[in-house]
């Protein structure tokens, strides 16, 4: 499993966090889950697949917003406890 981080700007609220969170689920309907965050300026992706960033940058252009970064890591889960210890 993959973690996607977009850097997005021009979300101000969280109707703009529900439409990049749409636009990403039209544009990969089998990804496994995607939350937006207006105050963080980010778009987190959970997918199975390598995502396409010139695609992702289009599309999110399309909808008035700017990608400012983009990176993908494999996505380890955490714990509760982990993530608040730091254990890993």
């Amino acid at each position: 499993m993959l973690q996607t981080t977009l850097g997005i700007e021009g979300m101000m609220c969280g109707m703009c966090e529900a439409h990049m969170n749409d636009l990403v689920r039209k544009l990969y309907p089998d990804i496994k889950k995607v939350s937006s965050s207006s105050s963080k300026k980010q778009t987190i992706i959970l997918s199975e697949q390598e995502l396409d960033k010139d695609k992702l940058q289009q599309a999110s252009s399309s909808i008035g917003y700017t990608m400012t970064s983009f990176h993908s890591a494999p996505y380890v889960k955490t714990s509760f406890l982990q993530r608040l210890f730091g254990i890993h």
